[in-house]
């Protein structure tokens, strides 16, 4: 099992168009702990995560670095970074089961009982045990929400992202499935980084706080 590793990130600055989104960003996010991005729309969070997990689109240009650990992230293949992101909508594969969605999410070379198990595993972690077979249209939205976080985590990331994850659910799922996405971060030793607009999410995150001004200087990090 690979070590707990830091997500650095060293004078980071994407522009689009030869301007830049948000001033050069230092930020260290240590093994278990939840760092938040604020700001505006525009300001360039979820262009920060696109750059982190690799799926930035051509047009943005890239100053600064990221590292996990020692291992710097940048040129490298979003399949080989070990980042995870979590989105606003669940992106459940309609097509599979819920087992079959989860299993999508395990490394490879696994033998069929060691993938059987795991999926078991974290259904039951994720109080879903006997939903294999269920289709994910079925689900609730806790239910999916849960379901998306668990794959993510199958994957064995080493650092995990999350794009506004709870921004759709209501006041009382939201807290639920905040406190479960962050507990299961924690407890994998996970540097993680927030994006959002709520500044409730970041006070239950409880670590450092960023907030980009759109097209000046970031300020933070706070706590």
């Amino acid at each position: 099992m690979t070590a707990p590793a830091t997500l650095h990130l060293e004078a980071v600055e994407i522009a689009l168009g030869g301007r830049a989104l948000f001033a050069p960003l230092s930020l260290s996010v240590a093994p278990g702990e939840t760092a938040t991005v604020m700001g505006p729309s525009g300001s360039g969070k979820s262009t920060l995560l696109a750059y982190l997990c690799g799926t930035l689109a051509p047009a943005f240009s890239v100053a600064g670095r990221a590292r996990l650990g020692e291992r710097a992230l940048d040129g490298l293949a979003p399949e080989r970074r070990r980042v995870g992101i979590l989105f606003q909508d669940d992106l459940l594969f309609p097509h599979l089961s819920v087992g079959e969605n989860l299993a999508f999410g395990l490394p490879p070379g696994l033998d069929r009982e060691e993938r059987t198990r795991r999926v078991g595993e974290a259904l039951a972690d994720a109080q879903l045990d006997g939903f294999e077979d269920r289709d994910p249209a079925t689900l609730s939205g806790g239910q999916r929400a849960r379901a998306a976080c668990l794959r993510t985590l199958l994957a064995e990331p080493q650092a995990l992202l999350l794009d506004e994850p709870f921004s759709k659910l209501d006041a009382a799922l939201k807290d639920r499935f905040r406190r479960f996405v962050f507990e299961h971060a924690s407890a994998r030793r996970l540097p993680t980084l927030l994006v959002t607009h709520d500044p409730s999410d970041a006070q239950a995150a409880g670590g450092a706080v960023v907030t980009l001004q759109k097209g000046s200087e970031a300020q933070g990090p706070a706590r």
